[in-house]
């Protein structure tokens, strides 16, 4: 992994910290179980996977998503959802196993 692969990871793992610590509707929710009684301690974790693809497949996936139609996912998207548990309408209802682990 280059060095600056290392530091865009870093500035994401700082844009998310970022982005929670000055999110208006967390602290609100915070704020509310304080005056319940309750201290809040809030831990996070984020998992940030990287896979590395050739130059002319990056090109062909990136114009691929974007000529994508609205609303359509790609083989990744599909794959990220199954693997919250989060079905999506229109796909085939007996996916394999392989592709739900």
């Amino acid at each position: 992994m280059t060095s600056r692969l290392r530091e865009l990871i870093q500035q994401l793992g700082e844009a998310i910290h970022e982005s929670v610590i000055e999110s208006e509707q967390i602290a609100g929710v915070v704020q509310d179980i304080r005056k319940h009684g309750f201290d809040v301690l809030l831990m996070l974790e984020a998992t940030i996977g990287l896979n590395e693809v050739a130059a002319k497949e990056a090109e062909a996936g990136a114009e691929a998503v974007e000529g994508a139609p609205a609303g359509e996912f790609t083989p990744n998207d599909l794959h990220f959802l199954r693997s919250l548990r989060i079905s999506v309408e229109g796909e085939e209802e007996g996916a394999s196993a392989s592709d739900t682990e």
